[in-house]
């Protein structure tokens, strides 16, 4: 249906149709900073009797140095096994008891923790969180199992995933100054290597109070959060600030080309690549509407054109990350047994040239804009996707508040944009390709 022409856009609609309870906006939000510099977010949300916490660490790969790679998602692993009150495995044990639960994850840019309780254990989860949070424990023996494990996981992973096997060498290829350039789960000789005074120093500087977002949604109230983290978090000492990563990439100024073999792969692999701004940047919502319009559904120009037309692909999928530095845009496929990497590169491109060129329809982009904003509210419909959504856009884009002006941001991309972007960032020289196959499969010639 065409909303334009009853004068009501698709956005409005969607908003008229929304439950209350999910209809929040930036006044629903409390803010406050303890005297440790720790920033906090509250949601008050009643939809269930339960809440969580995300806490959200500027403690990510970006932030290691070489020799030291890896050691951000080591210490996702660490913060779980034990410090000065709960000793190891009694976080996840004293959470699980109260009816809780818990996961982690480390990014190119973040470590985040996220604790779902029933809204009465808020002071446990306080309690735990601020134990580990000050007092984690690093003894040898528990640092050593654990280096075995994250090495191990690193072995296994680039053994069973071949997205993360051609990734890794696409990234190094694509960044030549910028840490993203390595891979966040490190490398292995920085991994069996890291010192204790390696450890020690990351833990005090980047997990300091000073260094975290904390947001908490669901069956609670302001004042009550304020007095527990008063009580359990502002006792924790701020720590000298983190030394900002002051390196920019340098512009592309030609196709790198990379070629992998394994001896696992059943039909290649093709990675795409292209340098592309950081979140905060006002082409991010173009950019990420164009990742949509090649890839998401299938309709889209890659999946219809590589997967169902010329069945020359078994798999597509794009994205683009968000980020605190330009990072890039990734197009990822795998090619239908007995295709070769060069038949899907040349329909990628294909499909690329045309956008620039000839643009998009306005019904395709309305399309895909629609999806966009259904999963938009769609996330935010429950405490758990608002809370992830509040400390990732006061992470990402520097301030939660922008997370509420995003629905307008994505309703005011037009065709032009998506052209625009297009030409901008998808030129060949500013892309990296990737090619992972066996050994059997490379077009290249042994001399």
């Amino acid at each position: 249906m065409n909303f334009a022409k009853f004068g009501i856009s698709f956005l409005a609609l969607l908003l008229l149709s929304m439950p209350k309870a999910f209809a929040i906006d930036a006044s629903d939000v409390n803010q406050f900073t303890l005297d440790n510099g720790m920033k906090i977010l509250v949601l008050e949300d009643n939809s269930i009797p339960n809440a969580n916490m995300y806490i959200f660490w500027r403690a990510g790969s970006r932030n290691e140095r070489p020799g030291t790679t890896g050691i951000a998602h080591f210490f996702e692993h660490m913060m779980f096994n034990g410090a000065k009150k709960y000793g190891p495995k009694e976080f996840d044990r004293t959470m699980e008891a109260a009816g809780g639960a818990n996961n982690a994850y480390t990014t190119e840019n973040s470590t985040v923790y996220t604790d779902w309780f029933p809204a009465d254990a808020l002071e446990l989860i306080f309690e735990l969180e601020a134990d580990r949070i000050q007092n984690l424990s690093l003894e040898p023996e528990i640092v050593e199992s654990e280096r075995g494990v994250v090495t191990s996981e690193r072995q296994t992973g680039l053994e069973n995933s071949n997205y993360r096997f051609i990734a890794e060498q696409v990234k190094a290829s694509a960044f030549r100054a910028h840490p993203y350039s390595w891979p966040v789960i490190g490398h292995e000789s920085d991994i069996v290597n890291w010192s204790m005074q390696d450890l020690q120093d990351f833990y005090k500087t980047y997990y300091a109070p000073n260094n975290a977002t904390v947001v908490i949604a669901g069956a609670v109230k302001t004042h009550e959060v304020k007095k527990l983290a008063k009580q359990y978090f502002e006792p924790i000492p701020a720590q000298t600030p983190p030394r900002e990563v002051h390196t920019v990439e340098p512009p592309q100024l030609g196709e790198r080309r990379v070629y992998v073999e394994k001896a696992s792969v059943s039909s290649p692999n093709i990675m795409m690549v292209f340098h592309v701004p950081a979140s905060s940047h006002p082409d991010y919502y173009a950019l990420s509407m164009l990742s949509d319009l090649l890839t998401t559904g299938n309709s889209s120009r890659l999946n219809k054109s590589l997967v169902y037309e010329k069945q020359v692909a078994s798999v597509v999928f794009s994205f683009y990350p968000e980020s605190i530095d330009p990072n890039l845009f990734y197009i990822y496929a795998i090619a239908s047994q007995g295709k070769s990497a060069e038949e899907v590169e040349q329909v990628i491109v294909q499909q690329i040239n045309d956008i620039m060129k000839n643009g998009v329809a306005e019904r395709e982009l309305q399309k895909v804009k629609n999806q966009k904003l259904v999963n938009f509210y769609r996330e935010i419909s429950t405490i758990n996707g608002k809370a992830n959504s509040l400390g990732s856009y006061d992470f990402y884009f520097g301030s939660y508040e922008k997370l509420f002006d995003a629905p307008k941001h994505f309703e005011q991309v037009t065709v032009e944009d998506i052209k625009r972007v297009a030409n901008t960032y998808l030129r060949k020289k500013n892309r990296t390709v990737g090619v992972l196959s066996n050994q059997e499969d490379s077009h290249e010639a042994d001399l």
